[in-house]
């Protein structure tokens, strides 16, 4: 199962509407096939996996991170796929809440002959999927909140000065949080001071980008660079109803990199699920109450989930336990 969830991380930003599933077929103590979902949700992971075995997946166990779906859309059933292809016994890590699966997946495979579990390695399962999860039961993507900040507890520097908090390694690592998501969001004066494009510029990684959304009450200006993009979304909602609206959109994961205004808008109305924290071993020359402290940022209401030193910056990951 553990190899299943890292082989579904790889379909993170880029399978909205559809969850990020991973699955493995072993048989006789051996990787027979596996597979994630691929851009777009098409094909499943369990459709590539058995397509991997082919034969071989006979008498086979297949663990997936997510209930197999049971229902006709684009593509064929999963349930029905693993029991065509004779598999033996499923293993699944959580639910489908979608209401076209709910339990249908497993009841169909149980209806075949198939043995089924559920449960195994559920906790991991649900945050990589809590993106997917809150779009059926909370109507609403999750959001993780991404942050740069110095020493001190400022996330910007003095006027004149290179904008750049933390380092080249800290600032790639920012990028692959771009891509994985599906959208990335920030503020009229994030836009304003910064002109940020919002993209991931890793190499190879640029088809990756998430889609900007932009939260301001008046227009954005023609000359920057978020102006030039044809899938940005500008909106002056409120933090739940913006949500809400990418979630009608498709969308399932946010990132959002903005100042501490918007920031303390998202956390007071008890919408970031996750945060990014990185932090600079120096100390920036501003006076006045921290970033950090404006927002009234209480890490205590997360758990920390991993952390690594990127050069001299450290980089420590929040999650909060939602039940879903």
């Amino acid at each position: 199962m553990r190899q299943a969830l890292a082989l579904g991380r790889f379909g993170l930003g880029n399978t909205a509407p559809n969850p990020a599933v991973g699955c493995v077929l072993v048989k006789d103590a051996r990787i027979i096939g596996s597979g994630f979902t691929q851009k777009s949700g098409r094909p499943h992971a369990e459709a590539m996996a058995l397509d991997e075995a082919g034969k071989d997946a006979q008498g086979a166990t297949a663990y997936v991170t997510l209930e197999p779906c049971a229902h006709t859309g684009q593509t064929p059933p999963c349930a029905a796929s693993l029991k065509k292809a004779g598999v033996a016994r499923v293993v699944y890590a959580i639910d489908d809440p979608d209401p076209r699966v709910n339990g249908g997946g497993a009841a169909m495979l149980r209806d075949a002959g198939i043995e089924v579990e559920r449960g195994l390695l559920a906790s991991e399962a649900r945050r990589d999927q809590l993106g997917f999860l809150l779009s059926k039961t909370d109507n609403r993507p999750m959001v993780t909140l991404k942050l740069a900040v110095s020493a001190n507890g400022f996330m910007r520097t003095p006027e004149g000065e290179a904008p750049w908090i933390t380092g080249a390694l800290a600032r790639n690592m920012g990028h692959l949080l771009r891509a994985r998501h599906d959208a990335i969001m920030t503020g009229s004066g994030t836009v304003k001071a910064d002109d940020p494009s919002l993209d991931c510029r890793l190499p190879g990684l640029a088809d990756a980008s998430p889609v900007p959304v932009v939260m301001t009450n008046g227009d954005l200006p023609t000359n920057r660079k978020l102006a030039q993009r044809e899938n940005l979304i500008v909106t002056n909602a409120a933090p739940r109803d913006v949500l809400a609206d990418l979630a009608a959109r498709g969308i399932t994961r946010v990132l959002l990199e903005s100042g501490p205004t918007l920031a303390a808008a998202f956390l007071a109305d008890d919408v970031v699920d996750e945060i990014a924290l990185f932090t600079a071993p120096h100390e920036v020359a501003m006076s006045g109450e921290s970033d950090i402290s404006q927002m009234q940022l209480d890490l205590a209401r997360f758990s920390k989930t991993h952390a690594a030193m990127l050069g001299p910056d450290s980089y420590v990951h929040y999650c909060r336990e939602r039940k879903n």
